[in-house]
């Protein structure tokens, strides 16, 4: 079975938020998340309360949020359960929702290089350039 994350955003101009002259980072980073979180498989859909108003009332957990007001958007819900209310997550947080794994770059071990790489040979005795 599939995860499908459902994103219920404030009103705003566009889908995302990310248009106009003046960008929320926030929303500019939220949207790469999603993004992202879609190029793992993940299916995320997002309504705009001033664009698609039917998708908050025909959701009933997004009914019943907003009924103590609409600072309770943005609403990220996993299956019909809400799951992150008033913010925007991280990609961490979205991922472990999603349940995606997220893998950290690995580093070169600093012992087995100097200042600028690898030794080029072991009669090599500098550590920098």
């Amino acid at each position: 079975m599939s995860v499908i994350i459902r994103v219920f955003d404030p009103a705003m101009c566009c889908s995302t938020g990310v248009c106009g002259p003046s960008v929320d980072p926030e929303l500019a980073r939220f949207a790469a998340d999603v993004d992202w979180l879609q190029k793992q498989g993940v299916t995320v859909e997002r309504y705009n309360l001033s664009q698609q108003p039917s998708a908050f009332a025909g959701t009933p957990a997004v009914k019943e949020a907003l009924a103590r007001g609409t600072e309770v958007l943005p609403l990220v819900l996993v299956g019909d359960r809400i799951a992150v209310e008033g913010a925007y997550p991280s990609r961490e947080t979205l991922a472990a929702l999603a349940g995606v794994v997220v893998k950290k770059l690995e580093t070169a071990p600093a012992a087995s290089s100097g200042c600028c790489g690898p030794a080029a040979s072991a009669k090599s005795k500098t550590s920098c350039c």
